[in-house]
Order: structure tokens, then sequence, then C-alpha cells
């Protein structure tokens, strides 16, 4: 059996198990559906309130995408500043990391209150997803080979040539890792600001779809939103993660060992 095979089969061999058990637990237990659902309930359960859990899904996701948009601008742009600028680079690089190390948990509930509930929720998945873009982006420009900036030195290349054909394709590895991070990053600042503000009383998110099933013990319901949320993760990350592969096929390492 190939390499590959063994790759996707292992997983999906190991789910099937765990449902099984899961299953198998839950009858002979007699376990009631409000403390944990059987696999088939919580399938039923997606199909019956598919259209009001899909309809969440998508809000969810059009807040992560705009968070995840605004983070690789932002990181990429701000990470190109500093790299033409130490001064820029000193005075800005240490607020980044404040606002990185501040658990969103602590920020979402403060932006609520200032900011109208949209506009918090998209704030929180940026605040999440930014600080890796810009971290991998800075460090992928910092990295360069400093023979080849010589050589473009040598020929007198202009600071935005030396950017344009140099630095940024040699950042283009670390920055794509970084947006790999923020993908996930962004929704799970867009789940946790939902959930506050589905504490609040208002939302209309996934996540604010989890809070309410908590609420109302319909677990079956919980459960499926769960789901959802894993699989448009997972989603997200092979998205992002055949970009990458695409990006880098043809000239870097980590993507040319895989074709071999």
């Amino acid at each position: 059996m190939s390499d590959r095979a063994l790759r996707i089969g292992l997983p999906v061999l190991m789910l099937a198990l765990v449902l099984v058990a899961w299953d198998l637990v839950v009858r002979a237990f007699a376990i009631p559906p409000f403390v944990l659902p059987s696999p088939g309930l919580v399938l039923s359960t997606l199909i019956a309130d598919g259209g009001l859990l899909w309809q969440s899904l998508l809000v969810t996701l059009t807040t992560t995408f705009e968070g995840f948009l605004l983070a690789a601008i932002g990181g990429i742009g701000l990470a190109v500043l500093f790299s033409q600028s130490r001064l820029i680079e000193y005075s800005l690089y240490p607020y980044a990391v404040i606002l990185q190390v501040t658990p969103i948990v602590a920020i979402a509930p403060l932006l609520l209150i200032y900011l109208p509930q949209p506009l918090a929720v998209l704030a929180c998945a940026w605040i999440v997803a930014f600080f890796p873009v810009l971290a991998n982006t800075t460090l992928g420009l910092a990295s360069v080979d400093h023979n080849l900036i010589a050589l473009f030195d040598l020929y007198q290349a202009t600071r935005w040539q030396l950017l344009w054909n140099l630095k940024l394709p040699s950042a283009l590895p670390q920055m794509l890792a970084g947006l790999r991070i923020a993908g996930g990053l962004s929704l799970i600042g867009a789940v946790v600001a939902e959930i506050a503000a589905g504490s609040a009383g208002a939302g209309s998110g996934l996540a604010y779809r989890i809070a309410e099933s908590g609420y109302r013990l319909n677990i079956p319901r919980m459960f499926a939103a769960l789901l959802l949320l894993s699989l448009a993760g997972i989603a997200i990350f092979f998205a992002l993660s055949a970009l990458s592969h695409l990006a880098l096929r043809r000239w870097h390492e980590s993507a040319v060992k895989r074709e071999r």
C-alpha cells in the first residue's frame, strides 16, 4: 500500500472506529440525547435543521473570510513596511505583539461594547489572524540570502526591484505558512466573538447557534453545529494548503519533495 493511501485510509478508519464505539456506548448505557446523542441522531438533526444551520454557517464563514482577508492585506503590507524601515518596525512591532498575546476572550466583550456586533466579530477574527501573517512575512523578508542582496546591490538595483524580484519571492514560503495558520485562527476568532455576542443576546452565526442550543439543552443540534464548524475549518486548511502547494511546487523544496 502506498504512503498516500495510508495517509488517507488510516484517518478514515480511525474515524469509523470512533463513530462505531460512540454509537455502541450510547446504546449500551441508554444515554439520553440531552447528555450524549448518537451519531445517527446528530446526522438526522443536521438534515432536519439544515436550513438554519447552513445559513448560520454562511454568516460565520463570511466573517471568517473578511477577517482573513484583512489580516492578509494588513499583515503582508505592514511586514513590507518593516522591511523598508527599521524605524517603523521598532515603533509598531511591540504593539502587534501586545495585541497578539492579549486573550481574545477578554477582548471580545469589550469590543461588543464599543462597536456594532458585526464589526466587533470581524475585529476579533482580524486580531487573531493578523499576527501570524505579520510575523511569518517579516521573518521571511529578513531571511533573504545576504549574498543575493549583495549581487542586487552590485547591479545597482533599486529598493523596489530588490523587494519585488528578491525579497518577496524568497519570503513566499514563510508568507504562505502564516496564511495557513491565519485561516484557522480567523475562524476561531469569529467563533469566540459570536459566543460572546450570543451571551449578550445578539448574533446569528453558527457559534451563536451552539450557545443557543446549549441554553435550550438541544444537544443534538449543538453537535451538528460543531460538526459543521469542524468541516469548515478542515476545508479552510486544505484550501490554503492547496494554494501553498500550487505556488511552491515548481521551485521550493517543501513542495517538490512531496511530488516525488
